[in-house]
């Protein structure tokens, strides 16, 4: 996914409201943008963060810059990573994946469709189907959260949205089907994923409960850079 137009750099003032954040562009002007991240954004907004922010003039839209990406320092030697906080993306990003062939799993569906109903009052993000393979309902969270060298963590918030998800999944492999668990890291500096079960416990159940019920947990994480956001390598969740 390539960003077009180039985005605009800037500096973070804050995140207020969970979906609005204040950043003094690198021309010097003072804008108020959207944030599209209702998570806690833990470690991503701090004032004074490098950030860059998609820009669109449209008469619908009340603001006219967005907040995709954000600079952070860990402070631990490997330097400062670019981490996208836009969770409208991951869903297109991992089709994308799926239909350039890079998640090896998930190859030789004939038919693959977005935002399918299904569970209870519920869609789901990507519904794979396939004559001889059947179906495979795909579940996409997005992951931006490190707190340890080389870790990323889902979730930085509670999710009982999240946890209803998993459910949902156990129940379709109940019916037959497949369902997978997809954790897509929105940057570069980890290794592997793990759950954060201190911030949201109950996730950590519902989860467990999936696993063994026969939900396959999947990460990606992704290369992160002003330029554009590709998935390009699978890592171990640790759960």
């Amino acid at each position: 996914m390539q960003f077009d137009p180039p985005l605009v750099p800037g500096t973070l003032i804050r995140r207020y409201n969970r979906f609005l954040v204040d950043v003094k562009l690198d021309t010097g002007e003072t804008i108020t943008g959207s944030c599209p991240n209702t998570g806690s954004m833990l470690g991503l907004k701090e004032p004074g963060l490098r950030v860059w922010l998609s820009e669109k003039d449209s008469p619908t839209r009340k603001y006219r810059h967005t907040l995709e990406l954000v600079e952070v320092d860990e402070g631990d030697g490997e330097g400062p990573a670019t981490v996208g906080v836009n969770t409208g993306h991951p869903n297109k990003l991992v089709e994308e994946a799926i239909r350039g062939g890079k998640i090896a799993s998930l190859k030789g569906y004939g038919e693959l469709r977005r935002e399918q109903k299904y569970g209870q009052n519920s869609r789901i993000d990507i519904l794979l189907e396939d004559a001889r393979k059947g179906r495979c309902y795909v579940e996409v969270k997005n992951v931006h959260l490190r707190r340890k060298r080389g870790l990323a963590e889902f979730p930085d918030s509670v999710t009982s949205r999240g946890a209803k998800h998993l459910g949902e999944l156990a129940d379709m492999v109940a019916e037959g089907h497949r369902a997978v668990m997809m954790f897509l890291i929105q940057r570069s500096d980890v290794k592997s994923l793990s759950l954060a079960r201190d911030i949201d416990p109950a996730y950590g159940d519902a989860f467990d409960a999936a696993i063994a019920r026969g939900v396959e947990p999947m990460a990606y994480r992704c290369d992160v850079t002003p330029g554009g956001i590709a998935v390009v390598r699978k890592v171990p969740v640790k759960g």
